[in-house]
């Protein structure tokens, strides 16, 4: 049964790092944010309708095609705004996924403070897999303005989902984040 692991935070947190770094150490597979996020703002934009649409529609049927499959699961990556209702709304979707198909559901919350995320933004590995992040002066320019207009972290004893690890990664490297996430949910 497959399982799910999402690991949530806000950009530059390390989402993707820990996630590859968690494919090192289990037989999952890494779909990170960007992959389907680049791809569709090569048409639209994905700050209209039309462009989160189709966004939504790929993220919601590449999971569902693992959740139904004979993989081991998958590790996907969100930029969660927990102010966001409808955002909020796909960890109840995005686990019944996995769920209702005899499969488990993990969620992962990571944090880290603003000064490490501006580090972290410009580092190769980002730069490296997420073209639209290369533009470093447009990047750091969204990052301060999703870090003051949306709250992309939980208060303290806020879960959403019965398997929830909040990690603050500020000064943990994403090999002991991965390692901390497999102990914990024992993938």
């Amino acid at each position: 049964m497959a399982k799910l692991v999402v690991i949530i935070g806000a950009q530059a947190v390390g989402k993707m790092t820990v996630g590859q770094e968690l494919t090192k150490i289990t037989d999952l597979k890494l779909f990170h944010n960007h992959m389907t996020f680049d791809l569709v703002s090569e048409f639209f934009s994905v700050r209209t309708d039309e462009g989160w649409d189709l966004l939504s529609k790929l993220r919601h049927e590449m999971l569902k095609a693992v959740a139904e499959s004979q993989l081991e699961g998958i590790i996907f990556t969100f930029a969660m705004n927990f102010d966001n209702p409808q955002w909020v709304g796909y960890i109840d979707t995005w686990a019944g996924l996995f769920e209702n198909n005899g499969g488990s559901a993990y969620f992962v919350e990571l944090e880290a403070n603003f000064e490490e995320r501006l580090v972290r933004n410009r580092s190769e590995n980002r730069l490296l897999h997420k073209p639209s992040k290369r533009s470093i002066e447009r990047s750091e320019a969204g990052l301060r303005f999703m870090a003051q207009n949306m709250r992309m972290n939980t208060y303290e004893n806020e879960q959403y989902h019965v398997n929830w690890l909040k990690i603050n990664n500020t000064d943990i490297a994403a090999e002991d984040s991965a390692k901390m996430i497999k102990e914990k949910f024992e993938l």
